[in-house]
């Protein structure tokens, strides 16, 4: 298992956290929204699944392209779409 990080792809503020500390998440699911300055919302997700080690960030805070997330242990499990 690695620990590895979930990035913003955009500047923008954390509209919605779809996941806490210590949580397990699975490839594809939406952990976060970001809503981008001309109001579309950005889905961010991974295509790996794994446990969230820490969340950096909390719902209503300003984020810029390229700012950590979260911090995340990947499985190594094969999933149904492996």
């Amino acid at each position: 298992m690695y620990v590895d990080v979930i990035l913003s792809p955009c500047d923008g503020k954390v509209e919605k956290i779809s996941i806490s500390k210590n949580s397990r998440f699975y490839e594809w699911e939406q952990l976060f929204q970001i809503k981008k300055a001309d109001g579309s919302v950005e889905i961010i997700d991974i295509g790996v699944s794994g446990k969230i080690e820490t969340l950096e960030v909390l719902e209503g805070e300003p984020v810029v392209a390229g700012e950590v997330l979260a911090y995340f242990k990947e499985d190594l499990f094969v999933t149904g779409s492996d």
